[in-house]
């Protein structure tokens, strides 16, 4: 008869670096499993995988032993190596802060499409373009014009919006200005 599965925990692990201590013992201790044994085998899968943040998909079962599933980093992790950056744009689609190739799009695609919900390397390749542009990272000869407009729009309505706001402010000190005046 198969085992039970009784939870299935999800995490992402750096590559290679699995311990016992938090964050991976905070979220393993409770199921029961033992985390030295997890820690070592996971360490031993992943390797050759160095660096990489890799999700893990834990399947623990009634007598607490376990199975575990390496899935591909992250999009967002991938595009981030990719570009050379530490972190996306904090304004998303209305700031650049990267450009990449459509060759570096694909190869991020290839290795994500085992994980992604879609058939050809064409679609995951959208997916992958979909992310990057919410980092704020451009990609040659898709959408690097259109981001770079949004960007000249987003920055010319910040400057109105400033404008507005001193006008508004000079409004309101001249009118502080006009009541001091009736009073005295």
């Amino acid at each position: 008869m198969a085992k039970e599965v009784v939870k299935k925990i999800k995490l992402q692990i750096e590559a290679g670096k699995a311990t016992p201590a938090p964050p991976v013992g905070t979220v393993l201790g409770p199921a029961g499993i033992n985390l030295q044994e997890f820690c070592t085998k996971y360490n031993d899968a992943t390797r050759d995988k160095m660096g990489d943040v890799l999700p893990v998909e834990i399947s623990i079962y009634e007598d607490r032993s376990f199975d575990f599933v390496i899935k591909t980093p992250p999009v967002s992790f991938l595009l981030k190596k990719y570009a050379k950056i530490n972190k996306g744009a904090v304004k998303g689609a209305h700031e650049i802060v990267a450009t990449l190739k459509q060759d570096q799009i694909r190869e991020i695609a290839e290795i994500k499409l085992p994980d992604l919900n879609c058939y050809t390397v064409e679609e995951a390749m959208k997916i992958v373009e979909g992310t990057a542009r919410n980092m704020g990272i451009a990609v040659e000869g898709v959408n690097d014009k259109e981001l770079q407009e949004e960007v000249a729009e987003a920055q010319a309505e910040e400057a109105r919006q400033a404008r507005e706001a001193a006008k508004e402010e000079q409004a309101a000190q001249e009118q502080q200005e006009e009541t001091k005046e009736e009073t005295e």
